[in-house]
């Protein structure tokens, strides 16, 4: 298993590999846009959560706080990707959520965490 979490505000770093995607990634090759919500923290991480039941081969691991963290199961080859969503206490109704996507083994991943975090978006703000 991966250290996983969030470390001093921060997801863990994406390794040196290119099957890693996370919203505060210094580096192009790692960064994705982290989503923003106007509303409460309970009412984003309600709506993650919502998402997350419905993905097939999904298991949601923990919910604790502003945190919530989810694996993947690939269909065919059954590779597990953890997914990470971190959402920053804040003083306004703008929310900001971070997002990490990691497959646990190989190099490339084929841009698969990427499309995944952009589907995830896509279906956030369509709720």
């Amino acid at each position: 298993m991966p250290k996983l979490g969030i470390n001093n505000g921060q997801l863990i770093p994406c390794p040196k590999t290119p099957n890693c995607v996370n919203s505060q990634a210094t580096d192009e090759k790692h960064f994705v846009q982290p989503t923003h919500f106007n509303g409460t923290q309970q009412e984003a991480q309600d709506r993650i959560l919502k998402i997350l039941k419905a993905w097939k081969r999904t298991k949601i691991i923990a919910v604790q706080g502003n945190y919530i963290r989810a694996e993947f199961t690939s269909k065919i080859f059954r590779f597990v990707d953890d997914v990470e969503f971190y959402f920053p206490a804040t003083k306004t109704e703008k929310i900001t959520i971070h997002i990490r996507s990691a497959s646990r083994v190989g190099h490339s991943d084929l841009g698969a965490n990427r499309k995944r975090i952009e589907q995830i978006r896509i279906k956030f703000k369509a709720y």
